[in-house]
């Protein structure tokens, strides 16, 4: 796969020599095919954040979540399409790393590889600590061991192959999925057939009877934005897997194509179904609202299921956490702005150091299961919102900046163009502000907004100290 590549200068962006985004440019294989791609990008939108969270925001929001779940899901839509551009222009494994660098300057990529890289290590430790404390419901195992069992295997798993990466998301995946659209069809069965205890009560009336659409007014459905926007991150998975992917430009398209439908159908759809079945007043926070929807329904088993599918979408967010991670710091080596070792492959061609060393971070969740297994979830969540949507907001100025070159005659367009930019991208960025200030004003959010300036301090020092150290590295280079 080939594709032009840009040198910044004095000048400013300018068509270089072209190189091969694949394997002998990157060192990767490309081992990714078009069902696991797919699948990735399907469960990139379905995670805890939907089983668990949703719980909370319901109780917030009423049946007005549905709306702030379609919306957003037109932002996310945006967002994707803005990523599925850059990704037509250049496939690469490190992308938002790579396009920050390229189109905004060598400080945004090094504060983008850097904080999507926390973003995983931080996710991960939550999801492993989320997992942990899933098999609390079949077993009598401290969280600890649990959490440390799954660190070591989905290690193993991700230094192994990326295809064996890959298959192993495409089966969790599918658990969520197949999950998800069995509620979907037990709740319509219900509503069309009456079986069950919920029968006799179920209506699609509830989505309006219990206190109005808006049962606690707009600011209420606002407030759930940041619970909605959560449960969305690492939809943009699917771009780190370009540089992996066998056939990347019809393979990617197709899959980011797929968002519409995937959110219409697993979020605002189920949603529809299960407010239809359970009336919204039921939802408790903390409370998954699918255990809710099978206890009213009188199946008692289906706080099992939902414990398994809620333990399979953890285990698939720390797997996804181990796979980009070490791509992402790969990436920063391979461009100066990282650790040499960093840039070390094994011979099936994943990164061993980068991989490493950030399943040891991960381990950190080890030890606060062990130190604190009550509190453990809480100590480590608050962060990943913020970073996560640093990376969101890089794609959609890159993906500006790179449409008004395009314009301009100086860089080759994009086969997979963003319908109405940049329009909608500045759109997508005014919504994630609204977001943020959103969790500014909650109390429960507000402390990911007072990590964040000092997280910023710590990549500004150290990229300054980078800098004074390597003065006549290009990676350092004003644009």
């Amino acid at each position: 796969m080939t594709s032009a590549q840009v040198d910044k200068g004095q000048d400013g962006p300018r068509a270089a020599t072209a190189t091969d985004a694949g394997p002998a440019g990157e060192g990767y294989q490309r081992a990714l095919g078009a069902r696991q791609i797919q699948m990735i990008a399907i469960g990139g939108a379905i995670g805890t954040g939907l089983f668990l969270g949703a719980g909370k925001a319901i109780s917030k929001a009423g049946p007005s979540l549905i709306l702030a779940y379609a919306i957003a899901g037109l932002v996310i839509f945006f967002i994707m399409r803005a990523l599925g551009e850059l990704l037509m222009y250049r496939p690469v494994s490190g992308s938002f790393s790579e396009y920050a660098r390229e189109f905004i300057g060598p400080f945004a990529g090094f504060v983008t590889g850097w904080t999507y890289w926390l973003f995983w290590v931080v996710t991960g430790i939550t999801e492993v600590t989320a997992a942990a404390q899933y098999m609390t419901f079949w077993f009598e195992i401290p969280q600890w061991i649990s959490a440390l069992i799954f660190t070591i295997i989905l290690y193993g798993v991700n230094l192994i192959s990326v295809k064996l990466f890959g298959e192993l998301e495409f089966w969790f995946s599918m658990v969520k999925v197949t999950a998800i659209v069995g509620m979907i069809l037990i709740c319509a069965g219900i509503l069309t057939l009456g079986f069950s205890d919920a029968g006799d009560t179920a209506s699609v009336t509830h989505l309006w009877a219990d206190g109005g659409f808006f049962p606690h007014g707009i600011k209420g459905t606002l407030m759930t934005l940041q619970i909605v926007m959560f449960a969305f991150l690492a939809v943009e998975l699917v771009g780190v897997t370009a540089g992996e992917s066998k056939d990347p430009k019809t393979v990617l398209p197709k899959a980011i194509n797929t968002v519409p439908w995937r959110i219409a159908v697993f979020y605002v759809g189920a949603l529809i179904m299960i407010l239809s079945v359970v009336p919204w007043t039921e939802f408790r926070p903390g409370v998954s609202p699918f255990v809710a929807a099978f206890r009213e329904m009188g199946l008692g088993i289906g706080a099992g299921i939902v414990n398994f599918v809620v333990l399979t979408a953890a285990l698939s967010s720390c797997n996804s956490g181990m796979y980009s991670t070490g791509r992402m710091l790969r990436d920063l080596a391979l461009n100066g702005q990282g650790p040499k070792f960093f840039t070390r492959l094994t011979r099936s061609g994943t990164p061993l150091v980068g991989t490493t060393f950030s399943a040891a971070l991960m381990l950190v969740g080890v030890w606060i299961n062990y130190q604190w297994p009550g509190d453990a979830f809480t100590y480590v969540v608050s962060f990943a919102t913020i970073s996560g949507m640093w990376a969101w907001i890089m794609i959609l100025l890159c993906q500006i900046r790179y449409r008004r070159l395009v314009d301009r005659g100086m860089l080759p367009g994009s086969t997979f163009r963003t319908p109405g930019a940049p329009y909608t991208s500045v759109f997508a960025l005014a919504f994630i502000g609204v977001v943020v200030v959103m969790m500014g004003i909650d109390k429960d959010t507000r402390i990911s907004l007072y990590c964040a300036p000092l997280w910023a301090a710590v990549l500004g020092v150290s990229y300054l100290a980078l800098k004074a150290r390597n003065p006549g590295n290009k990676a350092f280079a004003k644009g």
